[in-house]
């Protein structure tokens, strides 16, 4: 089940980042991150409330301390994360740098064996360097010297971000010992309703004009919140199941919809780099499920 939670979480991001790019035209950096969780708030609380109607048996006997320490730390992480990746759709080589951001999965899989104690076979390592190799190729991150030292900032800082979210929602999950779905669904409205509640108080206080513009593009930040809410559930359900770093492996088949989408909707040609990491991503898929 993680593969096919994982598959929806990537096309899911894949809708999510057009939108948020799109938002970021005309709204903040932070009105952006906000549009990632606001609208999302009362689609997790729908999704709590049917899991008790389908199943009266599904149950949760108590919330330790640390499920509330776990879901605070990937809340702000993730607030950074998404902060860091907004910046980039500013830049000239914000490929390059998303390309950077990427690294996710290889930060996962470093800090859940260094502080998690994940293990992770040959086979699996090898699928994670192999899916952070085929994103360099195909976001044409293969000129390093167009790397200016904010991008390199920024995008990495964003993959370290991204990993440490995951890493701690993972946790939070496990710290319920319930059935995954409902775990991942106390994670996931969580998370979201803290990020959510941060933003706005934050904003509200310090950048209201910023909220104000947010409220002006409903129709994105609508669009931006369902995307983002579809992904969560995706990647939360996932990591429930299996380690970060594989469920984050598998996901980067989100650069294969994106190309998809360029080549036969847009009709935009795709470079040799772009089917070499293609197929890697591929290999890097099977490795990581084999694994």
């Amino acid at each position: 089940m993680w593969i096919w939670f994982t598959l929806l979480a990537a096309v899911a991001q894949a809708g999510r980042n057009a939108f948020q790019k799109q938002l970021s035209v005309n709204v903040p950096v932070l009105g952006v991150t906000l549009a990632r969780f606001f609208y999302a708030v009362p689609l997790a609380s729908g999704y709590l409330y049917f899991l008790y109607q389908y199943d009266e048996t599904l149950n949760i006997s108590h919330f330790p301390p640390l499920f509330f320490v776990y879901a605070i730390g990937a809340g702000l992480a993730q607030i950074m994360a998404t902060s860091l990746m907004v910046q980039l759709f500013h830049l000239k080589n914000y490929a390059i740098g998303v390309g950077l951001a990427k690294s996710e999965a290889v930060w996962a899989a470093l800090l859940g064996v260094m502080f998690f104690g994940v293990t992770i076979s040959g086979i699996g390592w090898l699928g994670v360097i192999l899916g952070g190799v085929a994103i360099f190729l195909m976001t044409g991150s293969g000129n390093l010297r167009q790397v200016s030292w904010k991008t390199l900032f920024l995008g990495i800082g964003s993959g370290l971000c991204f990993a440490l979210t995951s890493l701690w929602v993972r946790e939070a999950s496990l710290q319920l010992n319930s059935h995954y779905l409902l775990s991942a669904a106390w994670g996931l409205f969580a998370v979201i309703t803290f990020e959510a509640v941060v933003l706005v108080v934050y904003l509200a206080l310090f950048q209201r004009a910023t909220l104000t513009k947010f409220f002006r593009f409903p129709k994105l930040g609508m669009l931006t919140s369902l995307f983002s809410f579809l992904g969560s559930f995706g990647w939360f359900n996932a990591m429930s199941l299996n380690h970060v770093a594989f469920v984050k492996t598998l996901g980067q088949v989100e650069i294969f919809f994106i190309l998809g989408i360029s080549y036969f909707i847009f009709k935009e040609r795709l470079k040799i780099q772009d089917f070499v990491g293609l197929i890697l991503v591929v290999i890097a898929a099977v490795l990581v499920v084999l694994g």
